[in-house]
């Protein structure tokens, strides 16, 4: 940060940690709060601290650091706990160190954790791995602050030696541990829990939040542009505040135009859920949990805050990190940087008979996706056959999904079905395909789904739609899974992908970032990875075929 000038800031100044409203002015030296003088004559805008997003995934954002920052700040955003298994499951250890650099230049303050499953299961294909001796190596590192989400929940519960070490490394270096536990509860949660997991974003149900604070565990409530559980779980607000933070976890580039963690804090407000509370589960609650060096408009503190016009609309007039004026009235003041793009991506072009599936049985296991959850179903149904071919039927919304796994120039695709798409006509592609960024694709006939595929091939990763002679495509140059390039052009480019996305049928509220979940093992029920079919109850590879 450079130096910047004293100045001042007169308004309503929240105290989150002694939770009272002071009426006067705020002072700042060279970046840090100097003094704070009470004068109830004062009136004006509402100064509070700036927010933290208690856990994302940047690379979701389809953005390097510094891009999203550019957004996020717009929005009262001055930290993120920021998971970066993301860019690690494609570059391994360099990408973790991209994300890191990358971050040091923007004021912003990124708080990366040393990503604990990569791969995140040994039943799909990624570009690397992080043994616990890296995770070691990770941990003595002053840039990585915590050991990131525990996905291998059934790892933990049995005692797998390599997950129990990088656990007992974390505890070592003094490192809380984030977890990932969709549905898990009873004994298996309690064995979990004392194993030292502090923390989880899974939580689809009030019942299970409640189990794991009762065993001590922190949730965050989490609303991003897929996964949304914000109205399940606020209520919580109301009996277990100190347990609580908030987290956007996936933002795709439109919506983090549109808001980020302000949205949830209005949001909780207008539901009539106490000021202090709300303000604490996205500035103090995570701050104390993972030690962060972010202010709390305490004498000393940086000056990390936001300027808002009334807690009531809740409109962000300015953001200042360190005392610098990081945005103001919707424009962000943080510089764009020149960045280089790494990436691993050798599979090559597929053909339409490549991704044919003979009819040994008609009855065969679809997957059900469900728009908002990250979690999928089973269904049994009878499938349409053609030449003794089975084939997409969007008179019924069956449609075939596909895995190809980008990283070796050897790879034959692995094939599926899915329902609840909707696609009339299509396909769509994505390199962002959870957690080992493969190809994922989803259409309603071969010679579409095949140019799709091949479109991501060509420009070694991004977003893609193919139809008929219509193609388009989101290059995402940085890992197959982002862009170097400016966040608001990412995300017009992004808009028009939805748009025509939805133009030819599909009902999602987000279409690609749903897709970007169907390999996401560790969340049940039914998900297809570049091995074949995924049965997330039995965590095992199952057949196609029902009988």
């Amino acid at each position: 940060m450079k130096e910047q000038p004293s100045f001042s800031l007169s308004g309503h100044i929240v105290d989150v940690v002694k939770r009272k409203i002071i009426k006067g002015t705020l002072f700042i030296r060279d970046g840090r709060i100097s003094e704070i003088v009470e004068d109830p004559s004062v009136n004006g805008p509402w100064i509070m601290p700036g927010l933290i997003d208690a856990h994302v995934h940047i690379e979701s954002s389809m953005l390097i650091p510094s891009e999203f920052a550019r957004l996020a700040v717009v929005h009262g955003t001055v930290g993120s706990i920021s998971d970066p298994h993301e860019i690690a499951n494609v570059l391994g250890l360099g990408g973790i160190e991209f994300m890191i650099r990358n971050g040091k230049k923007s004021p912003f303050r990124f708080y990366f954790g040393a990503p604990s499953c990569v791969p995140a299961t040994s039943f799909e294909s990624s570009g690397a791995m992080i043994s616990a001796d890296d995770i070691d190596s990770l941990l003595q590192k002053q840039d990585i602050r915590y050991l990131a989400e525990m996905m291998n929940f059934p790892g933990v519960i049995q005692g797998d030696k390599e997950v129990t070490k990088k656990i007992e490394l974390a505890k070592k270096y003094g490192r809380v541990i984030d977890g990932h536990a969709p549905g898990l509860m009873g004994p298996e949660l309690k064995k979990y829990a004392i194993a030292g997991i502090t923390t989880d974003h899974e939580c689809f149900t009030k019942v299970e939040a409640l189990e794991k604070i009762a065993l001590g565990m922190k949730i965050l409530i989490r609303e991003g542009s897929a996964a949304k559980n914000f109205d399940a779980l606020i209520s919580l607000m109301a009996t277990h505040p100190e347990s609580l933070m908030l987290c956007s976890d996936d933002k795709h580039p439109d919506d983090l135009i549109k808001g980020h963690i302000n949205h949830l804090v209005k949001k909780a407000l207008k539901q009539g859920y106490d000021f202090f509370d709300v303000l604490c589960s996205a500035t103090l609650n995570p701050i104390a949990h993972y030690g962060l060096s972010n202010g709390l408009l305490q004498p000393g503190d940086p000056a990390d805050l936001m300027v808002v016009d009334n807690p009531g609309d809740f409109s962000v007039l300015q953001t200042f990190i360190e005392g610098e004026l990081a945005a103001e009235n919707g424009k962000s003041y943080l510089q764009a940087v020149k960045e280089e793009t790494p990436n691993r991506f050798f599979c090559r072009p597929v053909s339409p008979g490549q991704l044919q599936i003979p009819a040994k049985d008609d009855k065969i296991k679809v997957i059900q996706a469900l728009d908002g959850q990250l979690i999928t179903k089973t269904k049994i149904l009878t499938a349409k056959t053609e030449s003794g071919m089975l084939v997409s039927d969007p008179k019924r919304d069956i449609l075939k999904l596909v895995a190809l796994n980008r990283y070796s120039p050897d790879s034959t695709p692995s094939v599926a079905f899915i329902s609840g798409f909707g696609l009339k006509k299509g396909a769509i592609a994505s390199t962002v395909a959870h957690d080992s960024h493969n190809i994922l694709a989803v259409g309603t006939n071969d010679r579409d789904l095949s140019r799709a595929i091949n479109l991501l091939v060509e420009n070694r990763g991004g977003i893609a739609l193919a139809n008929g002679d219509k193609e388009s495509i989101l290059p995402l140059p940085v890992a197959g899974i982002m862009t170097h390039e400016d966040g608001h052009q990412t995300a017009m480019l992004y808009q028009k992908l939805d748009a025509e996305a939805k133009a030819l049928g599909s009902s999602l509220s987000a279409p690609f970032m749903t897709l970007s979940f169907m390999a996401l093992l560790v969340i049940p029920e039914l998900k297809l990875s570049d091995k074949g079919l995924f049965d997330g109850k039995t965590f095992k590879i199952t057949s196609l075929f029902a009988r």
